[in-house]
């Protein structure tokens, strides 16, 4: 690495914080530089800002928040300290995980505290279980989801905001909208279970319906919603945000960093960060370079924003940050889609979840518990695939009457599999499960034998392979009416296959950073002026995943606490000091 000197003249703005993204942790950081008397501005590359926050669930996992306190779910901060332990301590600093435990509450406060679009804006739904309950998980949840939005009352520039594309035709009719938990309700339906719940759930999506007709309301959900309420926030507080301005490279002193070259208009913008650059640019989900580290996945099966290339990964490398976890990805299966829409996949939870099916690999075998956490699924997938069986892609069977009773890839119950599945071959059918081995291409005698053995734990209620429906997470969207809420037999022919691939919602690895959200160089110096959040960083949760909204839970937190270090809260001086001085650009 060279680098050639330049004059502080020579710097078109200064700013005292500059943030480099537009997700949650971006906004985050953004709202506790502006609370702190700092002079901030947020760029974005995308001409659209939320990032993969957007497309997400919206959920933040964030122990002893101020609305489970509400409830009554108060931890004791070394119960959720042993559990990142026991899930992410093999590869996480204890240091990292104690800032995490203190100042995720912390964040959530002052956040909601921000307008107020966020004082009132978060629930708890009872049951939505921490992902490994039997290492200290909460079964019933830590996890907090944003309230559903009406866009025409919040009056912001939603136009601009990333919203998922839809990619094949919905089954509910305009205005029924739905929340992840409205889908809970409604596959209750089908259990014959909670009727009075289920009736309640009807009458929601009724009056959303006419609501929609007379008054053409627009409501947003899950991680849409969260990020119209932070981008509200932030236009109530005078926040700037750059649309298409991409972050190209550090400009560095003596190998501190002072400020950064942002593209405006299509001309390079030299910006002064005189406290600090915080990169919340995503992972690295659609780079050509991922594939070097991840050679299984395909680029594009990805849920990741589109705009996620590792911007931020690669301008850190420059400066000479370490990378690490870069094997690694939020996984979620999905089945493979037809061509032609603008997905790949259809990422899947709640099917997994279901009785009545299974997945197989190439040789016709089980290798996991198919409701399992996405992130465990995917990584059994391909640890399974590096062993010499082909797990890409896998198979998920199952009967007639499985695909006519089920919600399946947003369809309703009933309509079945479009014939483009089978016609591009991803989905296949016989009236004999040797018949569908043939199809798809396994061993017969082997799929034959995981189908009987797979039928006889079923029947049982037990699954001695991978105990299957032993997890509160596993039963969450399961059929509480079954001895085993995730088994029963597959018996009804005709009999399916359809392709499961190995998606994600992102990318875990990036840059290294301490617990102070700074980035650190190969042999732990720190590099000053530099900080990362989100999936710019490498995950504070390794290779795990503690709960629905472990991604952007702390991405937030951390969003908070690079900002609260350059304040020098955490006893340290600033990250940088606000004087004026001779910078260098990295090559």
């Amino acid at each position: 690495m060279t680098e050639r000197k330049a004059d502080t003249e020579s710097f078109t703005q200064e700013v005292d914080v500059l943030v480099a993204g537009s997700g949650a942790g971006a906004f985050a950081a953004a709202l506790t530089a502006n609370s702190e008397g700092l002079d901030v501005l947020m760029v974005e590359k995308s001409d659209k800002y939320g990032g993969s926050s957007s497309y997400s669930g919206g959920g933040v996992w964030i122990p002893n928040h101020p609305v489970l306190v509400r409830h009554g779910q108060v931890d004791d901060p070394e119960v959720v300290l042993r559990y990142l332990v026991n899930i992410a301590g093999d590869v996480v600093t204890p240091e990292r995980l104690r800032r995490y435990v203190d100042e995720a509450p912390r964040m959530a406060e002052f956040i909601m505290r921000q307008s107020r679009w966020l004082a009132d804006g978060f629930v708890w739904y009872k049951g939505y279980s921490d992902y490994h309950p039997d290492k200290g998980g909460n079964p019933l949840g830590r996890g907090i989801w944003p309230k559903p939005v009406n866009l025409g009352k919040i009056n912001h520039d939603w136009e601009n905001q990333r919203a998922r594309e839809i990619t094949r035709g919905s089954a509910l009719p305009k205005g029924a909208w739905m929340t992840s938990f409205d889908v809970h309700d409604l596959i209750r339906l089908r259990w014959g279970v909670d009727r009075v719940q289920v009736a309640r759930c009807l009458s929601r999506l009724g009056v959303r319906i006419v609501r929609y007709r007379l008054f053409r309301e627009r409501w947003t959900t899950a991680g849409a919603a969260l990020i119209a309420r932070l981008r509200k926030a932030t236009l109530e507080h005078s926040i700037p945000l750059w649309l298409s301005s991409p972050i190209i490279e550090l400009i560095t002193d003596g190998g501190d960093v002072v400020g950064a070259v942002v593209e405006r208009n299509g001309k390079p913008v030299r910006i002064r960060a005189r406290r600090g650059v915080v990169l919340a640019t995503g992972g690295f989900d659609h780079s050509a370079r991922r594939t070097s580290y991840q050679p299984e996945v395909v680029v594009g099966w990805s849920a990741g924003s589109p705009s996620n290339a590792g911007d931020g990964q690669w301008i850190g490398e420059k400066v000479g940050a370490a990378l690490d976890l870069m094997d690694d990805a939020w996984w979620m299966p999905g089945f493979v889609l037809p061509p032609g829409g603008s997905a790949m996949l259809a990422l899947s939870v709640f099917e997994r979840q279901y009785p009545g099916q299974y997945i197989v690999n190439s040789a016709g075998k089980r290798f996991v518990s198919e409701p399992a956490p996405y992130t465990d699924f995917g990584h059994a997938l391909i640890a399974g695939h590096r062993s010499g069986v082909s797990h890409i892609p896998c198979f998920m069977i199952f009967d007639d009457r499985f695909l006519k009773r089920n919600l399946i890839m947003g369809q309703l119950p009933g309509k079945g599999l479009a014939p483009a599945f089978f016609d591009h071959g991803i989905a296949s059918k016989a009236d004999t499960i040797e018949e569908l081995a043939g199809k798809i291409g396994v061993p017969a005698e082997a799929l034959a034998e995981t189908h009987e053995r797979f039928n006889r734990f079923a029947r049982n209620a037990v699954d001695e392979d991978f105990h299957r429906g032993e997890s509160a997470y596993e039963n969450y969207y399961g059929d509480p009416t079954c001895a085993n809420p995730n088994l029963a037999p597959i018996e009804k022919p005709p009999f399916y296959a359809v392709q499961m691939a190995p998606g994600d919602l992102g990318t875990k690895g990036g840059l290294l950073t301490n617990e102070n959200a700074q980035v650190l160089r190969k042999d732990g110096s720190v590099i000053r002026g530099l900080y990362a959040c989100g999936n710019a960083a490498a995950s504070v949760m390794g290779h795990d995943y503690a709960g629905p909204g472990a991604t952007i839970g702390p991405a937030m937190t951390f969003g908070y606490v690079a900002v609260k270090h350059i304040t020098g809260a955490y006893g340290d001086l600033p990250a940088n000091t606000p004087d004026a001085r001779p910078a260098q650009v990295a090559d």
